[in-house]
């Protein structure tokens, strides 16, 4: 079955949003004229169910393995990072299911790889008091984080599912409005908008900071309640040419995780200390307590929820048919986790 490029105005929109978004502090190419390994360049989200990346960095677990600290990009969602790597300003980035699907179908298979899996779960839908079920949310605005982006695709896919229309124009029985999930705290606060699919720690927030409650968790919609929320994507140029720096990180990576489920105390110190590096303000203990309970850590990419999302995502119209046969490369995280006396994980 051949790829086939998304819809263009997808590739569009994440470009804008790149240029407003994404908080990036990765510059330079990877290239390196020395023959030395170049520095890695990686991007992750301030969100909770990054935690992998928050505590890879701010623990310096992925300075150890890969000689020096990798140069990083934040980033708001799944597009503007895509972008981000399409682009060479980032060689690696932890991403949503969707975006790297995307990803994958626009460049035809020849740009990408999904190498690791980070989260499985973490995402709710929050609403306002008053709104009990599905059907309340005709003539009602919710918002999700972009266009095409992971929880978007979900919440239209769900509303498709049990009758309602949410159409990309904002038009429909429910106005879908993707929005920063900065901007949505404000918006839910503001009133302007009735609730949000959105990941944590802002799905806890929208309940513990401004009164609404959760009318879904994400979860149930699942096989066992797991789906992938987090991804590692590489640059399939970068993976060819520093195999070693890849393997590194994911030396990294997986150490991350351990350090994740083995001390949660501690992660979530590490977790809050960077989201105030790159907030300026730490989450309240009741959120990121609340925040880590959702969320399943995990290098396992949960690989059948992702073509499950994939057809979601062509059942909504932000795909067109995508063959994504080829889309992990598992071979070098099954490698370390094997030395490390590990569990190897699945592409299917």
């Amino acid at each position: 079955m051949p790829h086939r490029r998304p819809r263009a105005r997808l590739a569009a929109a994440a470009l804008i949003v790149l240029a407003g978004a994404g908080t990036l502090t990765a510059c330079g190419g990877s290239d390196d004229e020395s023959g030395e390994e170049p520095r890695l360049r990686l991007g992750y989200f301030p969100n909770i169910t990054h935690a992998t990346a928050l505590v890879g960095v701010q623990k310096g677990i992925f300075a150890k393995h890969l000689g020096t600290a990798p140069k990083t990009a934040t980033f708001n969602a799944g597009p503007a990072a895509v972008e981000a790597l399409f682009s060479g300003a980032v060689d690696a980035t932890f991403v949503g299911p969707n975006p790297a699907i995307n990803a994958w179908a626009k460049s035809r298979g020849k740009a990408v790889h999904i190498i690791s899996g980070a989260a499985s779960g973490g995402v709710s839908l929050i609403v306002k008091p008053g709104i009990n079920g599905v059907q309340d949310l005709k003539g009602k605005k919710i918002a999700t984080p972009q266009l095409g982006n992971t929880q978007d695709v979900a919440i239209r896919h769900w509303l498709k599912r049990n009758g309602l229309t949410a159409n990309e124009d904002g038009s429909g029985d429910v106005k879908v409005v993707p929005q920063e999930n900065a901007q949505t705290l404000q918006t839910f606060e503001q009133g302007t908008i009735d609730g949000a699919w959105v990941p944590e720690p802002f799905a806890s927030r929208l309940i513990l900071e401004s009164k609404g409650k959760k009318l879904l968790d994400e979860k149930t919609l699942w096989p066992g309640g797991k789906f992938v929320i987090t991804n590692l994507l590489v640059s399939q140029k970068f993976e060819k040419e520093h195999p070693e720096v890849v393997k590194k990180l994911l030396q990294g990576v997986v150490e991350a995780t351990d350090y994740v489920n083995r001390d949660e105390a501690g992660a979530k110190a590490a977790v809050n200390e960077a989201l105030s590096r790159l907030s300026g303000k730490p989450l309240k203990p009741a959120v990121l307590d609340a925040a880590f309970k959702e969320i399943d850590f995990t290098v396992d990419p949960v690989a059948s929820s992702l073509t499950t999302g994939a057809r979601h995502a062509e059942e909504v119209g932000l795909l067109e048919k995508t063959d994504l046969n080829g889309i992990y490369n598992l071979a070098p995280l099954n490698e370390v986790l094997k030395a490390r006396g590990e569990e190897q994980v699945s592409d299917r």
